[in-house]
């Protein structure tokens, strides 16, 4: 899927206005007893109160979410009236594994400029300590025929049917239905596939959590977060997942945590589960210069894609979508002055590197005639990315679109990309562009 605003007026242009994020935290701490719409309130608020928008000036609310719940299956909607946006204002939850917080601000781009809204507000909300545990299959199923039993006899005999272990609670996993395969499992497949040492993902975990180190140290990411104030009256301002410490030495004596005998992702070299929300206030061009608002980047373009071969690719989801991206636009990697790219793995990060350098897969899967190269070193992630900074699935687009914007905007340059993997095999990649630099 693919979309290109050519044919768009400059007035209908969709723009992004501001974007937030709370810190992101390790699952089962500060945000333990938050449900996942109250943390998702708290950007939606911020984003408003930044902006002086009025919450009844807004549209449309969208938020991603992956891990549903179902007392708030629309988590959105609950979110959106938590954060006191009035009840005439629509709202709707999407689900696209980790490219969440991407297809919900790509669907509201798309209403922009057709004209239906003038503001929106996207993002994405995750909250894995408040995970929806269910029971069995067989008692779930069991106890749907018990509601509809008429006599002691009908009960007995469908609670007969019943198991000790059917009484385990069921925990959510990273399991692919499909496939069968956990991400790490599969991403040790794309390790293997394209030639990823386990030394290699070691020192490019090292450089992301020195580099997040760094920013925050250097006051980088003081105008993204926004604090949330645990229910315990904490006030949580960071994230909590940098290692300012680590070193290559230090992670070489972790044991592989998915493969024993020969792999080489570690908990050092993977993103942790950890909780997190993001919100970005769209507009229509026209509209946020009626209203006196910083057009702070124009959402180009955006690809959605699929991978070929979920058991060896499940995680290439960047190496298909950049290069098509970038191809209907006629732009190369030297055009790009920032990228940032979801780290669920660093040998996912890794495996897509190889795979945007290599001619038989960039010819194959993105259909180009030669490769576009590896993304150099000094234009990617070089704030740190989502192995320091932490992963909450529907959150982390929302991260990458506020650190790329603000990026382009500090260096006067032009364009930004920022592109996600996910789970089911699938990728994304946006085209944002510096108004300023035009």
């Amino acid at each position: 899927m693919s979309v290109a605003w050519t044919a768009i007026s400059e007035d209908r242009l969709p723009v992004v206005v501001d974007a937030v994020r709370t810190p992101f935290v390790h699952s089962g701490g500060a945000y333990a007893e938050l449900r996942n719409f109250e943390l998702g309130a708290v950007p939606l608020r911020a984003v408003l109160a930044r902006t002086g928008l009025a919450a009844g000036d807004i549209g449309m609310v969208t938020l991603g979410c992956v891990v549903q719940d179902v007392e708030a299956t629309n988590v959105a909607r609950e979110a959106m009236l938590t954060a006191g946006y009035p009840s005439l204002t629509p709202a709707s939850t999407v689900s696209m594994a980790g490219i969440s917080p991407e297809a919900s601000v790509a669907g509201l781009c798309d209403m922009i400029a057709l004209g239906r809204l003038d503001f929106a507000v996207g993002g994405g909300t995750e909250n894995f300590s408040d995970l929806p545990i269910r029971m069995s299959r067989n008692v779930r199923k069991r106890a749907v025929k018990l509601g509809a039993a008429r006599t002691t006899r009908d009960r007995l005999r469908i609670v007969a049917g019943l198991r000790p272990w059917d009484l385990i609670p069921e925990v959510p996993s990273s399991k692919d239905l499909t496939t069968g395969l956990t991400m790490g499992a599969a991403c040790e497949a794309m390790a293997g596939r394209f030639g990823v040492t386990r030394e290699a993902a070691d020192t490019y975990a090292e450089r992301s959590h020195h580099r997040a180190a760094a920013a925050w140290d250097a006051g980088w990411f003081d105008e993204e977060v926004v604090p949330v104030e645990a229910p315990d009256g904490r006030m949580v301002t960071q994230d909590d997942g940098i290692r300012a410490d680590t070193s290559v030495d230090r992670l070489a004596r972790l044991k592989p945590a998915f493969d024993p005998a020969n792999g080489i992702i570690t908990a050092g070299n993977a993103s942790g589960l950890t909780d997190g929300a993001t919100a970005l206030l769209l507009a229509s061009a026209g509209a946020a210069d009626r209203r006196g608002l910083t057009a702070r980047a124009i959402v180009r373009d955006y690809e959605f894609t699929g991978v070929a071969d979920m058991a060896s690719e499940m995680l290439m989801g960047p190496a298909v979508a950049i290069p098509r991206l970038l191809r209907r636009q006629g732009l190369t990697p030297a055009d790009i002055a920032a990228f940032e790219v979801h780290e669920a793995f660093a040998v996912q990060i890794l495996a897509n590197q190889a795979g945007l350098a290599d001619a038989d897969y960039a010819q194959t899967v993105a259909d180009l005639a030669a490769p576009i190269g590896e993304i150099p070193l000094d234009k990617l992630n070089i704030h740190g990315g989502s192995l320091a900074l932490g992963n909450p699935f529907a959150a982390t687009g929302g991260r990458l679109i506020a650190t790329a914007i603000r990026r382009i905007r500090a260096s006067g340059e032009r364009y930004a990309v920022i592109a996600t993997c996910a789970g089911g095999g699938l990728g994304a990649a946006m085209l944002l562009e510096n108004p300023a630099a035009t």
